[in-house]
């Protein structure tokens, strides 16, 4: 690859390890909570991670010109949450992003699902289109509502198709055995954090577990976003991902940051 893809693609990966935040989750949710009002969510997390994932209204509407975090544009959508979510077509072109001065793309991809060619198709285009101008990409493992699709068997699968179709960047789930899924795609990995965790230490040893066993960062939103305290939330998973932070040094910083006494 050129240049051009090496530098979007250290962008995303300073010192070889992410920490992506996501507020793209009004795409189908709409106004979700902790993301009412995306450009006050994110401020003071901005100083904290590597760069945002986010929709072009979003991007637009939201976020102030003069903020240089690098961006991540989403360009796949189409069904709400009151429809079939895997049924995606691709409703913002290269042509936008590159409008956009992102540094890289997402797609998501329902592997199993009634839609799964169209959306690895979405993929293998979105790839073709994006690396003719050096823009890397994200593929997305959605599984929408079908949480019992996340083991390492159908991840592992869903990781390695991805990465076959051209993807320069795999975001999937954190599952038991994640070793497997990390050790057969030849693409660096971010997890998604999912629906929100019950605590906080839930979220930061999904983290240190997940960079233990091949993970090149995350992709992180509600489990930062909807935290009491995210500010403190997002740097304790920085402190993990980038400083290499156990799981009980990285509960003392968010105690620090907060004041609040968590175990």
């Amino acid at each position: 690859m050129n240049w051009g893809f090496q530098n979007r693609m250290s962008q995303i990966f300073p010192g070889g390890k992410a920490v992506m935040l996501a507020i793209d989750h009004g795409y189908f949710l709409g106004p979700i909570h902790g993301l009412e009002k995306p450009g006050e969510t994110v401020r003071s997390l901005l100083p904290h991670t590597d760069s945002l994932f986010v929709t072009r209204g979003t991007l637009d509407s939201c976020i102030p010109a003069d903020v240089n975090k690098p961006m991540l544009l989403r360009v796949s959508g189409g069904p709400s949450v009151l429809s079939d979510l895997s049924n995606e077509t691709i409703v913002t072109p290269i042509k936008e992003a590159i409008r956009h001065n992102v540094v890289g793309v997402g797609v998501s991809m329902f592997i199993g699902s009634k839609y799964e060619t169209q959306t690895v198709a979405n993929l293998a285009n979105v790839v073709t289109e994006a690396h003719e101008y050096g823009i890397p990409v994200l593929a997305i493992t959605a599984v929408g509502h079908e949480l019992e699709k996340r083991d390492a068997r159908f991840l592992g699968l869903a990781s390695r198709i991805a990465a076959e179709m051209g993807a320069d960047i795999v975001k999937t789930y954190y599952c038991e055995g994640f070793e497997k899924v990390t050790g057969t795609c030849p693409v660096p990995i971010v997890i998604a954090g999912g629906p929100k965790l019950e605590t906080i230490k839930d979220a930061l040893e999904l983290t240190f577990n997940a960079m233990n066993q091949g993970a090149a960062g995350v992709d992180m939103g509600r489990n930062i976003w909807q935290s009491e305290y995210p500010e403190a939330m997002i740097q304790a998973i920085n402190g993990i991902v980038h400083k290499g932070l156990k799981v009980g040094e990285a509960l003392e910083l968010y105690g620090q940051l907060t004041g609040v006494k968590v175990g």
